[in-house]
């Protein structure tokens, strides 16, 4: 396991703001009330190694396959469905929507290989990454990974907690299957826009890995 380097900052403050505090409490607060001076040592123990582990970037083996699209986010199955989309196709594609927990490892990844064809950045709302209406209301970036088999369109969205979207692909760029697409920061939702005939193999509520999972096979 590794630490992603969006979180170098955010562990740097962590770890300056645990120091801090627990020697302000070992020589305010140790000497009369020490009990009290070991819980706030655990409770802020533990918020500095749950935002390591949000960090996280667990070793994998990748699953690739140019006919299939593995799931580019971590987290719980919460839609399949028939959807009309407005924003690229301007038609009906199969929607498989992937919910991210703050506990989830939170680094997405390219669902196929093939040549990014469309990148865009969206501001908006940010209503629970359950809500229906987040995929087309909230903060969001879109993009079209292109093949022979199709063209699939990724939405990374950002949720209650998420208020920062990361993505390093641009237009033109080659990419390979289950690299790195990019990272959503304290809980969201990723969504995946299929071809009409794709072959879904996840479920609805199904726990999913980023890379790993296979979410459809295109035909």
């Amino acid at each position: 396991m590794t630490i992603h380097r969006e979180g170098y900052k955010a562990i740097s403050i962590g770890a300056l703001a645990f120091a801090l505090i627990n020697l302000a409490s070992f020589y305010y607060i140790s000497a009369h009330e020490f009990w009290v001076s070991s819980l706030i040592f655990l409770v802020t123990l533990a918020m500095l190694l749950f935002l390591i582990s949000f960090f996280r970037v667990p070793l994998r083996k990748w699953t690739l396959g140019p006919d299939l699209v593995v799931c580019p986010a971590d987290g719980r199955v919460v839609v399949i469905e028939e959807v009309t989309d407005t924003e690229y196709f301007n038609g009906r594609r199969i929607q498989v929507s992937i919910f991210m927990s703050p506990a989830n490892v939170h680094q997405n990844r390219n669902p196929i290989a093939g040549e990014v064809v469309y990148s865009q950045y969206h501001p908006g709302l940010y209503l629970v990454a359950w809500n229906p209406k987040s995929s087309t209301e909230n903060e969001r970036h879109s993009v079209v990974i292109r093949n022979k088999y199709g063209d699939i369109l990724v939405k990374q969205i950002a949720g209650a907690l998420a208020r920062r979207i990361v993505n390093y692909l641009s237009i033109g760029q080659k990419v390979v299957q289950s690299a790195e697409m990019g990272f959503i920061k304290f809980g969201s939702r990723v969504d995946v826009l299929l071809p009409p005939g794709a072959d879904v193999r996840v479920k609805l509520n199904q726990t999913v890995q980023g890379g790993v999972t296979v979410l459809a096979k295109l035909h």
